[in-house]
């Protein structure tokens, strides 16, 4: 069994597409980071950074003691290689999974991050932070734009790369995007749209949210957007 520590955002719909795909036995524990939850001891205990999704699997390969993950990417690669589940065979396959999970994770998920917070939420409107993550996020949708110019997924087969990638171009209209600029995005998205699995998991991430909006709850901007060193 695992325990997935999760709230409805992009890192946390990566592992909810990896559990619906496989079907692992889990748990969904909430928190609630607009009320600062992910503050409290029991999570930093597994969750040092204070940031979901992080997992603990109560049944890990070397038959120990439950094992704690944080970080979407590690928590995607060890339950991959873990189960053998959506990850390629052959290892030249899966350096080509590892190198596009880790792009998302130094490159689209932070500049599609900070796109959203200056157009979304921040105070004022700046200029220059809009257009440079506006601008970065274009430049990054070109790239996955080329990738799949001739293949149906990031790796080849379906594997954790598109779901490390696929909640971070869900919201493109707010990222300042067209979609339709990038066709091979475009049907990489749709594709990555009509599976089964990943329409329930982004079903379960809306009917969370439904009747949440951070662009609008000043005192949830406070806690999440306000953070300093907690000693």
């Amino acid at each position: 069994m695992i325990d997935l520590h999760y709230a409805a955002t992009p890192n946390g719909l990566k592992l909810r597409l990896f559990l619906e795909e496989t079907g692992l036995a889990h748990r969904i524990v909430p928190v609630r980071l607009s009320a600062g939850e992910q503050f409290a001891a029991p999570f930093l205990a597994i969750s040092p950074n204070n940031k979901i999704p992080a997992i603990v699997d109560h049944a890990p390969a070397d038959g120990g003691a439950p094992l704690s993950v944080f970080e979407s990417g590690a928590i995607l690669l060890y339950l991959a290689r873990k189960t053998g589940l959506l990850w390629p065979r052959a290892q030249r396959d899966q350096l080509e999974a590892e190198q596009w999970l880790f792009w998302q994770m130094a490159g689209l998920g932070p500049m599609a991050g900070q796109a959203h917070h200056f157009r979304n939420y921040a105070p004022e409107k700046i200029a220059y932070g809009i257009d440079r993550y506006t601008n970065e996020v274009n430049r990054l949708y070109g790239v996955l734009d080329k990738r799949l110019a001739d293949r149906p997924y990031l790796a080849g087969e379906y594997s954790i790369a598109d779901m490390a990638s696929y909640p971070w171009v869900r919201p493109y209209k707010n990222q300042g995007q067209d979609i339709a600029e990038f066709p091979n995005l475009e049907t990489w998205f749709q594709r990555m749209h009509d599976r089964p699995a990943v329409a329930k998991a982004v079903k379960m991430g809306e009917e969370l949210r439904a009747n949440y909006n951070l662009a609008t709850d000043k005192a949830a901007q406070a806690v999440l957007f306000g953070q300093r060193a907690r000693k």
